[in-house]
């Protein structure tokens, strides 16, 4: 009996059933974080605004401080630890700002120096957990690995987003933070229950800047092949957008719109399910039209509703947010479940902690510059205004992927070929395999 007769990954596969589950509270865990930390600083140390806003800077610094070497590191190590060792460090981390407060060491400085060091923790855990996953699955089962892993995800930083909230409301901001310590706990025990091990690395005797050189590797695979550098490039060109509206969306809903901040979250909360619909389409979709008309359906179709979202007016107006936001989200996590299924087909298993290091590097890069850019051009030129030129660049920057050898084939290759890579692939696409 195939295995797909026998039902979902999520009954017949044991380890993944844990990694899921690891994962998921991770992403819950990561979501509570950030309410909760910014709600410590303001209520508990009456912290001012930019003092709050280093918080979220330091929770993206390790990305652009390490996240080269780090891939280099997975690639040479086998992943499982790296992760069980992330989360236990984010599980001391969480539980040590309560106990700190306690003693009266609590301050904006320890605060930073723990999402510092949670981020570094992150930055280890998610790129061995990118490189772990196709190890566990075999290869017609890394497309529903990847959507229900993502529309987990999708499902636990909406519920963490509402969840942090109301556990500083109930336990207070600091004791709240137990909580969140208590999902990578979770996520802790779920990696530890995993029985599969992934044979040993073998030991290689390296040359003095071995380091150096193998994060090269890492850029050149991203410069050189032609569906990394397209992907990449439009993942970096999408976040600026997406960021750079995110950043002051708030401020427009409530000063330009006029909603309470109950209102926002909870507006917030429901078109962020689209993050959750398209998960669960984008192999169905994939299947049928083909994985890379999927993705320019997913990237550039469905992102055009962006310019929605400055429509917005009270009462019935706050409908096109919701449809605008919804199908955004939708948009961008059906488009990272069918880019995670073919880096996973198309790399080198042995290079793929570079990838993923060397992607992350080049696209979270840009985040930061998108919130400056999101707020200076709300301060200079309007809230408004702001957001019509930002949300217009979502599907402006899905046009990276039109002009690319995505558009002139049905399927993404399913492995490299030495010729004419932009042309037609013989092999059928990743997302040919039967749900």
């Amino acid at each position: 009996m195939s295995d797909s007769a026998r039902g979902g990954l999520l009954r017949r596969h044991r380890d993944f059933r844990l990694l899921w589950c690891g994962e998921t509270a991770g992403k819950f865990g990561a979501s509570v974080t950030g309410v909760a930390m910014p709600l410590v600083a303001v209520s508990t140390l009456n912290a001012g605004t930019f003092e709050v806003s280093l918080l979220s800077a330091a929770s993206w610094l390790p990305w652009l401080i390490i996240g080269l070497p780090v891939g280099v590191w997975v690639d040479r190590f086998r992943r499982r630890p790296i992760m069980l060792a992330a989360a236990a460090v984010s599980f001391l981390l969480f539980v040590g700002v309560p106990i700190s407060a306690w003693y009266g060491w609590l301050s904006i400085g320890l605060l930073l120096a723990v999402t510092l060091l949670a981020g570094t923790a992150a930055v280890f855990f998610q790129t061995a957990y990118s490189a772990y996953l196709p190890s566990i699955l075999e290869p017609a089962d890394q497309s529903e690995g990847n959507a229900k892993l993502h529309g987990s995800a999708s499902a636990a930083q909406i519920a963490g987003l509402g969840a942090g909230g109301l556990i500083a409301q109930v336990a207070g901001a600091v004791n709240g933070l137990f909580a969140n310590a208590a999902t990578f706990l979770v996520s802790l025990l779920c990696l530890s229950g995993i029985r599969h091990r992934e044979p040993p690395v073998a030991k290689v005797e390296r040359p003095p800047r071995a380091l150096v050189r193998e994060v090269g590797e890492g850029l050149r695979l991203v410069a050189r092949d032609p569906w990394f550098r397209t992907l990449t490039l439009f993942g970096a060109a999408s976040n600026l957008a997406l960021v750079g509206y995110q950043s002051i969306l708030v401020v427009f809903l409530v000063r330009d719109v006029g909603l309470d901040s109950g209102a926002v979250g909870g507006l917030i909360a429901a078109a962020s399910t689209g993050g959750i619909a398209g998960a669960f389409a984008a192999r169905r979709v994939a299947a049928r039209i083909g994985t890379a008309r999927a993705t320019l359906l997913f990237e550039l179709g469905l992102p055009v509703f962006a310019l929605l979202i400055p429509l917005t007016v009270g009462g019935a107006g706050l409908l096109l947010y919701v449809v605008g936001s919804f199908c955004v989200s939708a948009g961008v996590v059906a488009g990272n479940v069918i880019k995670s299924s073919f880096q996973q087909a198309y790399c080198p298993p042995s290079l793929f902690g570079r990838l993923t290091a060397s992607a992350a590097f080049l696209n979270y890069g840009t985040i930061p510059l998108g919130a400056l850019l999101g707020g200076a051009l709300g301060t200079a030129l309007g809230v408004r205004p702001a957001m019509w030129i930002m949300t217009a660049g979502v599907p402006l920057a899905a046009l990276i992927l039109y002009f690319s050898p995505v558009r002139r084939v049905r399927d993404l290759p399913a492995s490299p070929r030495e010729d004419s890579p932009g042309e037609p692939p013989v092999s059928a696409g990743i997302g040919t395999t039967s749900v």
